[in-house]
């Protein structure tokens, strides 16, 4: 039965056929080649879209996600990021992939009788981040509240007085709140944005594909839309970047505050603390007993906003008294 299937199986090859082995090569080849055509074909329909509005390189098309990624293929991804500065901005950037620090769960503390409204946060948040400055967009949101409330819909977004604090009002801002249950990171169709080791929830700007679903599902305002390509004066990049921060952003894609993650991975504070003229603003790891954020949660009167939601903030809101 064996030399009848064998003969069986010669009989179905053609004459001067190649060996198993030679067609399988040829296959690859062939299959190889027209793959090749494919991927130069769309190289050449990417090239003059770029031009016209923010679409991807090629790499950039067919890039792994974030989380799949090896350091190499990292590597070539960053280089990629800084010739992109460097062509669009005219410096070359240092653009890092910095991980989350062993033992570290990033906490934000506000003390709201400090707060005096003043905004410096925001702005040197915006300069911080390479946010668009036309339209100007800003991951914190100063809300001027009456006395007496936390009801935010009684606060007002859009005050413009000629000197703060005023009389009879107290200031909230309000940010991404890196929740421990993000109800973004749930309703994301295609995993780009998620939650990592030390409590930030990160977005991949290369993955997201801008349906703002996150930014619908946010109890917070705190997810910003690029409906415009962004506008950064070239005199005003911060050249000091993240691949998961202050990287510069292409239109149609979805950011917000990440703790400024280019700068607390690197163990220094976010530049809103840095800037705050009244010390209203605490970070640190409250896994560590001994920081100042573990002071505030275990002595402090401290609140979260909008508890009822179970979002688990990790944003907390005191008063001295």
């Amino acid at each position: 039965m064996s030399d009848s299937n064998d003969s069986r199986s010669a009989s179905l090859k053609p004459s001067g056929s190649a060996s198993d082995g030679e067609m399988t090569r040829r296959n690859f080849l062939r299959t190889t080649a027209v793959a090749a055509s494919g991927v130069a074909a769309m190289a050449a329909v990417l090239a003059p879209l770029r031009e016209l509005a923010d679409f991807p390189s090629l790499d950039q098309f067919l890039q792994k996600h974030y989380q799949e990624m090896t350091p190499p293929e990292m590597e070539k991804v960053l280089e990629r990021i800084a010739r992109e500065v460097e062509r669009q901005y005219g410096l070359r950037p240092h653009v890092r992939d910095l991980k989350p620090m062993s033992g570290v769960e990033f906490v934000y503390c506000l003390n709201l009788t400090r707060c005096v409204g003043c905004r410096k946060c925001v702005h040197a948040c915006v300069a911080e981040n390479n946010q668009s400055r036309s339209p100007e967009i800003q991951y914190i949101r100063v809300v001027k509240m009456p006395n007496g409330t936390f009801d935010v819909e009684k606060g007002n977004h859009n005050y413009a007085p000629e000197t703060v604090p005023q009389k009879g009002f107290f200031y909230m801002p309000v940010q991404c709140h890196q929740c421990k249950n993000p109800p973004c990171v749930k309703v994301c169709p295609v995993k780009a944005t998620w939650q990592e080791a030390d409590g930030i929830t990160v977005i991949d700007y290369d993955w997201c594909i801008g349906c703002r679903y996150c930014e619908a599902a946010c109890p917070y305002w705190a997810r910003r839309f690029n409906f415009a390509k962004p506008s950064i004066p070239k005199d005003k990049i911060n050249p000091e970047m993240s691949y998961l921060g202050n990287r510069p952003r292409p239109r149609g894609v979805v950011e917000k505050c990440h703790f400024c993650i280019q700068r607390t991975r690197a163990g220094r504070y976010p530049a809103c603390l840095e800037v705050c003229p009244t010390g209203a603003r605490k970070f640190g790891n409250i896994l560590d007993p001994n920081s100042e954020v573990s002071y505030i949660l275990k002595n402090k009167r401290v609140f979260v906003l909008k508890e009822e939601v179970g979002t688990l903030p990790r944003f907390f809101y005191y008063f001295d008294v």
